[in-house]
């Protein structure tokens, strides 16, 4: 049996394009011991991945030429070596832009029972468990704190801002386009948006936040988190999450003095959400009792077929999804 599946043909010498991505044929492997053999129904789409096509020192190893683009995918068991697993089990795990995949049982999990399959890649998957531990773990939010959120319109902020109003919070979201800040105010709650595309961020952050910022959720960088950074207030917790405006620059500007932290007396933290795997099954079940009972709204940018999962890629890159980026495969 054949398997097709995405590879990176080139590293990206800036933007990504087309050509830095290859669709090729591989064999599919027979399961050994402790293995699982996946078809692949619903691939992920995120920013991280574009560092994993570098050579940059990053905290996980660099896709080498030829490598299968990594990603979260959703898939159905076809055949199992493990008593984990039975043929037809749905299952959650870092399985690449491909068809069928072979892996170890001990790295799937299973998804969360009753939800939408593509959910396993969203609120109830890493962008929505990296909502949930850098806001409740890393912010640790009180009622009335004013929270700033970027790419608030995004995976990850549609979440945070969610569950910084659970916790009797404020919360600003800052994302590009008159369409998404609508959304930030109309689906996910948010007291606030602000356009960085067509807004002077600073001056909106100003009127949006007029008690300044106790928490900033980082999702990108740059001058988006230079604005948020006139408007903080003492004590202020800074989760950095990602720096997405950054990931296709060949030399990072930088936005933060340190000097900042001893203004502000500020707390400002880097994290993984691989960190907090021992907690997923605190978080899950939590997550998904507000994802059912509509406590908790998502929206995802749908495409088709796994050819397109590098143009995917590149317009999520350039912000034109409107909510998670998915790749429906099968």
């Amino acid at each position: 049996m054949k398997t097709r599946r995405v590879t990176l043909a080139a590293r990206p010498q800036g933007f990504p394009e087309e050509s830095d991505f290859r669709l090729d044929d591989e064999d599919v492997r027979e399961p050994g011991p402790g293995d699982v053999l996946v078809r692949m129904l619903w691939l992920s789409v995120d920013p991280y991945q574009r560092g994993r096509m570098s050579e940059a020192r990053s905290y996980a190893r660099n896709l080498e030429l030829g490598d299968v683009i990594t990603a979260q995918a959703v898939g159905e068991v076809v055949e199992s070596s493990d008593e984990r697993y039975e043929p037809g089990a749905h299952v959650v795990g870092q399985l690449g832009w491909q068809e069928y995949a072979r892996e170890r049982a001990g790295a799937l999990r299973k998804v969360v029972p009753g939800m939408p399959l593509e959910a396993n890649l969203h609120v109830l998957g890493t962008n929505g468990l990296t909502a949930y531990f850098g806001l409740f773990d890393l912010c640790e939010p009180r009622p009335g704190d004013t929270v700033v959120v970027s790419a608030a319109a995004g995976a990850v902020g549609q979440v945070v801002g969610q569950l910084a109003k659970l916790a009797g919070c404020r919360a600003v979201g800052i994302a590009g386009g008159p369409d998404k800040r609508r959304d930030l105010r109309e689906i996910f709650g948010y007291d606030a948006g602000v356009d960085y595309k067509n807004e002077d961020v600073r001056a909106a952050l100003k009127e949006a936040c007029p008690n300044g910022v106790d928490i900033y959720f980082d999702n990108v960088g740059g001058d988006v988190s230079a604005a948020v950074h006139t408007r903080l207030n003492v004590g202020v917790r800074i989760a950095v999450c990602g720096q997405v405006s950054q990931y296709n620059l060949e030399r990072p500007q930088p936005t933060f003095h340190p000097g900042t932290l001893i203004v502000f007396r500020a707390r400002m933290q880097g994290f993984l959400v691989a960190d907090y795997a021992h907690r997923f099954g605190e978080a899950l079940p939590r997550l998904a009792q507000w994802l059912a009972d509509g406590t908790i709204r998502s929206t995802e940018d749908v495409v088709e077929g796994l050819e397109n999962a590098p143009e995917a890629f590149m317009r999520m890159l350039r912000g034109e999804n409107r909510g998670k980026q998915l790749v429906k495969v099968a």
